[in-house]
């Protein structure tokens, strides 16, 4: 049998397979960054029985935004929204974990409240981009935040997973990865500062670790996990000793009990290919040596490759992002071994029903 395709207990669930719906910005949102239907049916197609879905990033404070389109939780009105997705998900026998994101510096002042500046640890130069009603524009310079906007942070996200406790949402998953402010934080590229939380591993891993253990306290410790991207330099991330770092954080999140790690491996940044990847990454294979708990692996999975870093034991689940983007019905195409769909990278960040909920599921895709 596929080892894609055996049960696992995953924290508080079992599911009944290892095929898992990457978390995928969209950006397909309506005012307010509340999700509609349009965005409930698209999660309703790509769910199947005891699958696990991920959402997209969804901002949890009000400064936290890098795109216009992202759905949000940080604001009660929010909720309903969301519940229209949960609805539909639980409706097809599946479940869904929220991420929650910050995207930190990676913003621009058009998306940010009243047009302030975007905030991280350290005020430094950086690239980027960030996409307003103007479109993909550079990233506006940021300012450092105060020791005290840190504290109110890890408050925000502790208020934004009641909130999708109250959503209907199974779990919650922080974005600690792709260059956003978790990111930012745990990383010396971005991260200068001299106080409390920077400098040592454990000061740079204090903010994610805080509002870890701030999530938890809402939703027990078999309903939260964590993301990261130990290799990633999207977003002009860079750490002078990104294996030591990793080990450490990994070592630290491993005695919370989690739900599961999702690890980001360096096949992709981004969103494509990357072609200057690190020959020797920090990724799955590293990570499993420190890290003893159920392990989610992503970036630019084939079916045959997901097949092997389970088989090897790196990873216990596979999050595909692209090809659940062009196949509502990958886990069955793959358990199959179906033809796929291509996907339109086009289509991929914003706009309409188009390259989003008019992919075709296999069986229409071969009476037409």
């Amino acid at each position: 049998m596929s080892s894609l395709f055996t049960s696992i207990q995953v924290g508080a669930y079992e599911f009944r397979h290892r095929v898992v719906l990457a978390p995928l910005t969209r950006m397909r949102a309506g005012e307010g960054a509340i999700p509609g239907p349009l965005m409930a049916e698209y999660y309703a197609q790509r769910t199947s029985p005891g699958a696990l879905l991920i959402s997209e990033a969804t901002i949890a404070a009000p400064n936290g935004n890098g795109y216009l389109g992202a759905p949000g939780l940080y604001d009660d009105s929010q909720i309903a929204g969301w519940r229209l997705v949960t609805d539909a998900v639980h409706a097809k026998g599946g479940r869904i974990f929220l991420q929650l994101y910050h995207a930190g510096r990676q913003s621009n002042a058009e998306v940010q409240p009243a047009g302030s500046q975007p905030v991280g640890p350290s005020a430094i130069p950086h690239g980027g981009v960030a996409y307003t009603r103007s479109g993909w524009v550079p990233n506006t310079p940021n300012r450092a935040l105060e020791i005290e906007e840190i504290a109110e942070l890890v408050e925000s996200f502790r208020r934004a997973a009641e909130r999708g406790l109250e959503a209907g949402f199974d779990g919650v998953e922080l974005h600690a990865a792709n260059g956003y402010l978790f990111d930012q934080f745990l990383q010396d590229g971005s991260n200068k500062r001299t106080d409390r939380y920077g400098g040592s591993f454990e000061n740079r891993a204090r903010f994610l670790l805080e509002a870890t253990r701030a999530v938890i306290s809402v939703w027990g410790s078999d309903k939260v996990a964590v993301r990261l991207g130990p290799s990633g330099s999207f977003g002009d991330m860079s750490d002078s000793d990104p294996e030591s770092l990793f080990t450490y954080v990994v070592a630290e999140l491993g005695k919370l009990d989690l739900a599961y790690l999702h690890l980001i491996e360096p096949r992709v940044r981004g969103n494509v290919e990357d072609e200057n990847r690190n020959p020797n990454p920090v990724a799955s294979q590293l990570i499993r040596k420190f890290y003893r708990g159920t392990i989610i692996a992503a970036g630019g999975f084939k079916g045959d490759s997901a097949e092997a870093i389970i088989a090897t034991g790196d990873a216990d689940l596979v999050a595909f992002g692209r090809d659940f983007i062009a196949n509502p019905d990958l886990p069955e195409r793959l358990r199959r071994s179906l033809p796929l769909n291509a996907y339109d990278r086009d289509t991929f960040f914003g706009g309409t029903d188009v390259g989003y909920i008019d992919y075709p599921f296999h069986e229409e895709r071969a009476a037409a």
